[in-house]
């Protein structure tokens, strides 16, 4: 099973509107102690996310560029020198963020977050209106199912049906999330197919393939042509 985002998002979120006053911004995040927010607007559509880095641009830079040795001015990106002088959340935001919707799963959530370098994503819905949000905990929450439950998932929804080399070999072990998989598949791609879809299986850590595959045979057309050297073929 994949879980989706809307099985482990956040759905009491914490915004700020486009005019909510820096100093109103910093308490918040004080208060709530999270480091981001979205920004939302009158229509309830996410407009941009504001993070403590955003805010600490002010402080680092003391309020603008005049008060920076020139060499370092010119190496700070024009967006912070403006973050520097920003009185607002519209002002201070990253605009066009990076969300998600309720319907995606866990796994692309995370890729999401570690390919952007963010710790949180608001989820929205078709019409981009703000439903959630998910952080980095909330994505390794799909870590806290035990051993047992992941074994029977395996057993129910990758192994049941396969028909291995000899009936009832297949089996599935799976200590602190990683999972062994051992038996006999009836071909190697076979085998191949398990372990990718044990993969993906919501709480596995790692998977140990230990089948005992069978020795490959000679291709298709090794055999028509030794066919063909040896025998003869009707109509041939």
């Amino acid at each position: 099973m994949n879980a989706l985002v809307k099985d482990v998002m956040t759905t009491r979120v914490i915004w700020v509107k486009p005019d909510t006053p820096f100093a109103a911004v910093a308490a918040a995040l004080r208060e709530y102690r999270v480091s981001a927010f979205p920004v939302v607007d009158d229509d309830a559509r996410v407009t941009g996310v504001v993070s403590e880095s955003d805010l600490l641009a002010k402080l680092a830079l003391e309020g603008g560029e005049g008060t920076m040795p020139g060499m370092i001015t010119g190496i700070l990106h024009h967006k912070e020198m403006e973050k520097a002088r920003a009185v607002t959340a519209a002002e201070l935001m990253t605009d066009a963020p990076v969300t998600i919707s309720p319907e995606d799963t866990v796994e692309h959530a995370a890729r999401l977050m570690y390919l952007r370098a963010v710790k949180r994503l608001p989820v929205v819905d078709s019409g981009g209106h703000l439903v959630g949000i998910v952080s980095r905990t909330d994505v390794l929450a799909v870590f806290d199912r035990s051993d047992d439950e992941i074994a029977d998932e395996i057993r129910q929804d990758v192994l049941r049906g396969e028909t291995p080399a000899t009936p009832g070999t297949l089996d599935v072990a799976v200590i602190e999330g990683v999972v062994t998989l051992v038996g006999s598949p009836g071909t190697i791609e076979q085998g191949r197919r398990i372990v990718r879809e044990t993969h993906h299986i919501q709480g596995v850590v790692a998977v140990r393939d230990r089948f005992e595959y069978p020795e490959p045979g000679p291709a298709d057309f090794d055999m028509v042509s030794q066919l063909r050297g040896g025998v003869t073929i009707d109509g041939v």
